[in-house]
């Protein structure tokens, strides 16, 4: 069987027979082996028969990309993009977006649902994700009971298990297709500063070797240096190009900088040419940012580095250039292994472990193979390599083999009930169709060995909400939703902090620049390490804290301990400033400051939506045109 151009693989055609079947299908297969194509035929096909189709995605970046993919193949006018703060073509019959949007458009049962024929699931595996997995669960559990699912993922070990429990929720027939074989086979080596590439028991021997004899045994990981990333790259240097993955923005930085001081490669004035193009209409102040002088100075020899804390325009120019093969170097961190399109012949690690936002741990196998799955460019590569950098110091062979071996790690369920779940729940659902809800969760079904069972956790975690929703006015005893409580169903993250906001009379004694902090409060994360050069005091600032003060639920939120932080951001902003001027005031990236506007675009859009106040409504449009004016330049570009 041939589809664009392409004869399929023996998966593929499995793939689309059971799609053809209006089945559900679970693809488990290698990275890159070609499973966007399975998702491409439902397109082609859905279009063709004038049906809708969503397709969502765990992370933004990969949502662009599919944009901008899918419009070149199908065309502008077929397809639609919804990122929360960006909403394009929202009536298109193909639309992108995040798992997030789909979640919420379908446990508030939006309309637009009834015409979804097939919902395509990028990246599935990440319904393991500890904070953000239970949307994947939600995502099918309030699908509509005539859509299908295609789930994507890399290895799945317990695929049958997850396609069983899908079956078992939605009562249609769910296929499993597999495929173990790579296009490209992986060899998987490691570096040590000593042996150079390569294996974990050549390290492991060498490891404990005495270092005298006559002393008490000592093991030689103790005074080996740590290895190089330069010394791996000039041993690797007839395997370009490579990704290097870092789990540190600085070090993907640092390292790029490191590397071109080695003088490895000449120079390519046709580089410098295409970043003088790219940029060429962008604001002069982007030239100033220290990423883009560094990356100016990196990218004419070939090396670059990509990260979230990158403007867009800044990221889509390394992408362009490694698409084309003018990089040879890209050192990156882990979001660019989540499904972009863009492989290399090698991979490599500066280290198997990394810090998750909470503390350093291993990565686990699914973590790994994901990433060296970026290894091999089909129709390019005979073999694609993946280089682990060892610290002999750091030393554990049975770990690293478990991590490096074989992907064995199981999808497990990560669920829990959110307020906003819960209140949806009550607002649609008697309670006999809510206990049923919450029996068909993956959780419960892996914890009753594959029959449908109770969890007593979940139950008691649905009774302590609806317990603290009465109690604060958000039902009411007949289980019936109060203006406030309709308010928060639709409202997806600080519901009921929110909702003591805007769904009282609080914020009516507020201006517009006090609605922006608290607003900027409930979207700021603040990190041990942010530094904010400059505060701005004020009269409204005083009020308003001493207005969250008189409130007790309100006075006992950690969030709105940063009022005075959070005028760092929004002071300047409201007084006609733009992006770069708000960078000077603090050491956050270019793009954790658009990340952080971006979320507060989104949660104006949400409290918009739910308010009935059409003089609140009024105000949040000036509040979302102070920030709209403020990254201007960088959305014009």
């Amino acid at each position: 069987m041939e589809f664009k151009g392409f004869t399929l693989d023996k998966f593929q055609e499995e793939s689309i027979q059971a799609i053809d079947n209006n089945h559900s299908v679970v693809v488990s297969a290698p990275t890159g082996s070609g499973k966007t194509l399975i998702a491409d035929y439902i397109i082609f096909d859905s279009l063709k028969k004038k049906k809708k189709v969503i397709y969502t995605a765990p992370i933004k970046a990969l949502s662009n990309q599919k944009y901008k993919e899918f419009t070149k193949d199908h065309g502008e006018e077929n397809i639609g993009l919804m990122t929360g703060d960006i909403v394009i073509n929202p009536e298109a019959p193909v639309l992108i977006m995040t798992t997030e949007i789909y979640r919420n458009m379908a446990l508030i049962n939006d309309p637009m649902i009834n015409e979804i024929s097939y919902v395509i699931f990028d990246e599935i595996h990440y319904i393991n994700d500890i904070e953000r997995g239970y949307v994947w669960e939600e995502s099918i559990i309030f699908s509509k009971d005539h859509v299908r699912f295609l789930c994507l993922s890399a290895t799945i070990p317990n695929a049958q298990e997850f396609a069983s429990w899908i079956q078992n929720v939605k009562k249609h027939e769910v296929e499993v297709v597999k495929n173990e074989i790579r296009n490209v086979p992986l060899e998987r080596k490691f570096f040590d500063a000593e042996l150079g590439i390569t294996t974990l028991r050549d390290i492991k021997e060498i490891a404990n070797i005495p270092e005298m004899r006559g002393r008490k045994r000592r093991v030689g990981r103790q005074r080996t240096k740590a290895p190089s990333h330069v010394a791996l790259i000039e041993e690797i240097r007839d395997k370009l190009p490579c990704f290097f993955f870092c789990f540190s923005r600085m070090k993907c930085q640092n390292n790029s900088l490191e590397l071109k001081k080695k003088n490895l490669f000449p120079i390519n004035t046709n580089i410098i040419s295409k970043i003088r193009e790219k940029l060429k209409n962008s604001p002069p102040e982007i030239n100033h940012l220290t990423s883009t002088r560094a990356l100016k100075e990196t990218l004419p020899y070939g090396i670059g580095f990509h990260h979230a804390g990158l403007l867009p325009i800044i990221k889509e120019l390394v992408e362009e250039l490694f698409s084309e093969g003018l990089i040879k170097v890209l050192y990156t961190t882990e979001t660019f292994a989540v499904g972009i399109n863009m492989p290399a012949k090698t991979v490599c690690f500066e280290a198997l472990r990394k810090f998750d936002g909470i503390s350093f741990r291993y990565l686990n196998s699914k973590e790994y193979f994901q990433i060296a799955g970026r290894a091999g460019r089909r129709g390019i590569d005979k073999i694609g390599f993946s280089y682990a950098m060892i610290d002999r110091r750091d030393y554990d062979y049975h770990l690293y083999k478990k991590i490096t071996d074989k992907d064995v790690e199981p999808i497990k369920s990560q669920f829990r009930l959110s307020t906003n779940t819960v209140l949806n729940l009550i607002k649609q659902h008697n309670q006999k169709e809510i206990d049923i809800i919450l029996s068909m969760n993956f959780f419960t079904y892996q914890k009753y060995h594959n029959s449908t069972g109770k969890s007593n956790y979940i139950i008691s975690r649905f009774n302590a909400i609806k317990k603290r929703l009465l109690s604060m006015d958000y039902i009411t005893k007949e289980n019936i939703l109060t203006e406030k409580g309709e308010f928060a169903s639709t409202i997806y993250a600080d519901e009921i902090l929110t909702g003591e906001i805007f769904a009282t009379d609080f914020y009516k004694q507020l201006n517009e620049y006090q609605i922006l902090l608290l607003i900027a409060c409930l979207c700021y994360e603040p990190r041990e390490k942010t530094q904010l050069y400059k505060e701005f005091a004020s009269d409204f600032l005083n009020s308003l804290i001493k207005a969250v003060n008189q409130e007790v639920f309100l006075k006992k939120s950690k969030q709105f301990r940063q009022l005075k932080n959070v005028t760092t951001f929004i002071h300047p902003i409201y007084h006609g400033k733009n992006v770069f001027d708000v960078l000077e005031l603090t050491n956050l990236s270019e793009g954790d400051v658009i990340r952080f506007y971006r979320q507060m675009l989104d949660k104006i859009g949400q409290i918009k939506k739910s308010t009935r106040d059409d003089g609140l409504r009024d105000i949040l449009r000036s509040c979302k045109s102070v920030i709209s004016d403020a990254m201007a330049e960088i959305d014009a570009i």
